[in-house]
């Protein structure tokens, strides 16, 4: 009996451990008629720049590109009420060369690039510090940032052109 305890006991931790090191689900894709909280354009319709918070209740905000979902990151009241970023779970963008949905928090996003998103100027999120580099060199970006270099102000900065 005591075998099978430990073997039970086990098999649980060895779930639990493979269980935290995958990554979180991406949640539901955006909808015909989801909105962005920030501008209130139709996300679907530019599918290549959607970013994606999901809340730890299940809630989803869609977003047309990093952008905006950046302005909602550093003051999500303001686009919705009561939500706030401790209850956030999950943020994923879209990677611009293979379209794959990503952790933000992983993501390199570069700015001042000849390539615009829906909304004008964008951080165009990339999967690789390699991949950030050649597409800055590409389009001649000026900037690669990490996630947590992204302040308060350069969302609104890329929107007036200030990189």
């Amino acid at each position: 009996m005591r075998r099978f305890l430990l073997a039970l006991l086990l098999a649980a931790w060895t779930a639990l451990a493979v269980a935290q090191a995958l990554p979180p689900k991406p949640g539901p894709k955006p909808g015909p008629k989801d909105l962005c909280p920030v501008c209130g354009m139709l996300v679907s319709k530019y599918s290549n720049w959607v970013a994606t918070i999901v809340y730890k209740d299940g809630h989803v905000h869609h977003f047309d590109g990093a952008k905006d979902m950046f302005k909602f990151w550093f003051d999500p009241a303001k686009y919705a009420a009561g939500h706030k970023r401790e209850d956030m779970a999950v943020i994923w963008v879209t990677d611009f060369y293979n379209l794959q949905r990503m952790d933000a928090r992983k993501a390199w996003y570069v700015t001042g690039s000849d390539v615009l998103g829906p909304m004008g100027h964008e951080f165009v999120p990339l999967a690789s510090k390699e991949d950030a580099a050649d597409f800055l060199k590409e389009h001649k970006g000026r900037k690669v940032l990490t996630f947590d270099q992204v302040t308060k102000d350069l969302p609104t900065n890329l929107d007036d052109g200030r990189f």
